[in-house]
């Protein structure tokens, strides 16, 4: 490959307050157009700001929980630009001294880890929305602007360009995702715009050191579309350079539709917005003991939560990832392994069944209708032999729609397993007698005919009969 990709994520995370940064406006999702407004979000003239502690107290734990270093000195400052979203034409942000700075995170991307640094976190206000007529602003006659997300709280997220391809991005995202999930700082719902990312990327010479120019994409809401717009710009990147061309620095948008980025304007630098202190707010001060009581308040972060699942359960490392990959997850699985399930049997579960479910149903684990108890409660039954795994799954399908206790679902549904010898040994021989073709197969070498006898079995016996014992009884027979 001739070219290597460079890429930094600034990451937009929304925090989950009850009102805005710096007023008593609500901060709930979906509300109607404009009416979450009050003079000092709208900017109005005359109006003071003052600063919401728990935004403050949101940026430090993020901070702790991302290993950065958190300034005991910062303050806002005015980021000016002009934007039909920002009614104050500058948007009170943080500059050269922000909440937290100098962290990092480690990612695994094909079984490979890698630390990704982050450059700073810091506290700023969001703007507001444009309702554009078309899909994108680009092919819109018309753009509407809602101000109820102004004066929102964000903590913006900027890695350093550590990045080399769109899974590392994601993964990234994931991470951080998950960590804030994790702190309780947000609710993270990439599709109510809680969490989105701006991407920087820049090609250079395989071998060389030297940043290439770099195009910025906007406001990307979604794994996918991060995905995508990545892996298109680095190919409309590498052509132009490929053509004897120079690739433009600009802002662009990614279209999900034609899966292509186009280009909005031409890219600001930090000197374009003329920061400057933010005269109407004092600024931040934190002690060593604010800063201390707020560590000892984080719970167990995903990558320590993983460790334990391995070491304390013998999890695969996959297992691990996947169960916690998100708070609700992790805390899903617990709550199953206390009521005594075996832990694998629980991770398989989890990540089967459950989330095959789900996903069809458009929900998360945290609205499941087979709680934690009641999925422990089957995989009991199931280690006691009392149902099979196959059983299992039509209880399973059973519990989706009824509230009832697996016990009393199987036996109700006359579901309990068949572990009487008896029984089961007069399967096994009405089996053997009405197919000789495959017990013939079977003691010439073709292990696998059995298939054939198992399968009768569990047909006579409506899937009920004890799968290993009927395997064994079946093998030893034939061996005679």
């Amino acid at each position: 490959m001739k070219y290597e990709a460079v890429i930094g994520l600034e990451i937009h995370c929304e925090l989950k307050t009850k009102t805005k940064i710096f007023c008593g406006c609500a901060t709930g999702f979906g509300a109607e157009q404009n009416t979450h407004v009050c003079p000092v979000c709208l900017g109005l003239p005359g109006v003071l700001p003052t600063v919401n502690k728990r935004v403050v107290e949101f940026g430090i734990k993020a901070g702790l929980a991302t290993n950065c270093t958190i300034n005991k000195y910062s303050k806002f400052d005015r980021k000016n630009y002009y934007y039909p979203d920002l009614p104050k034409n500058w948007q009170t942000s943080q500059y050269d001294l922000p909440i937290a700075e100098h962290g990092w995170v480690d990612i695994d991307v094909d079984g490979e880890k890698k630390r990704i640094r982050l450059t700073r976190i810091h506290m700023e206000e969001d703007a507001g929305k444009l309702v554009h007529s078309g899909t994108t602003i680009k092919d819109s006659a018309t753009s509407n602007v809602d101000y109820n997300r102004t004066g929102v709280p964000l903590l913006e997220i900027v890695s350093e360009p550590d990045l080399r391809s769109a899974e590392e991005a994601r993964a990234y995202m994931e991470k951080i995702k998950a960590i804030m999930e994790y702190i309780d700082v947000s609710n993270c719902r990439m599709e109510e715009g809680n969490l989105r990312a701006d991407i920087n990327v820049s090609l250079r010479p395989v071998g060389t050191k030297e940043l290439g120019t770099r195009t910025e994409m906007k406001n990307i809401n979604s794994f996918k579309n991060l995905e995508d717009a990545i892996n298109y710009e680095i190919e409309r990147q590498e052509e132009v350079l490929e053509d004897g061309g120079h690739v433009v620095q600009e802002t662009r948008t990614f279209d999900p539709a034609r899966g292509i980025t186009l280009s909005m304007r031409s890219k600001e630098n930090a000197h374009d917005y003329r920061y400057m202190p933010e005269p109407d707010l004092p600024p931040i001060v934190t002690s060593e003991e604010t800063i201390e009581k707020y560590r000892s308040e984080l719970p167990e972060l995903p990558d320590a939560r993983r460790a334990r699942l391995e070491k304390e359960y013998g999890l695969s490392d996959y297992d691990a990832d996947i169960i916690t990959s998100s708070r609700a997850m992790a805390e899903y699985f617990d709550a199953v392994v206390a009521t005594g399930a075996d832990p694998k049997l629980a991770a398989n579960w989890i990540m089967g069944d459950l989330a095959k479910n789900l996903n069809e149903d458009g929900i998360d684990i945290t609205k499941s209708p087979v709680s934690a108890e009641r999925l422990g409660k089957m995989i009991g039954l199931i280690m006691k032999d009392t149902i099979s795994g196959k059983i299992a799954k039509k209880v399973f399908k059973e519990m989706w729609t009824n509230e009832d206790d697996p016990e009393k679902i199987v036996k109700d549904k006359g579901l309990v397993q068949i572990t009487d010898t008896g029984a089961i040994e007069a399967a096994v021989d009405a089996a053997i007698a009405a197919n000789p073709k495959a017990v013939a197969e079977y003691k010439g070498g073709k292990k696998k005919a059995i298939g054939a006898l198992v399968g009768q079995v569990m047909k006579a016996t409506r899937g009920k009969a004890n799968p290993q014992m009927v395997n064994k009884m079946l093998a030893e027979k034939l061996a005679d």
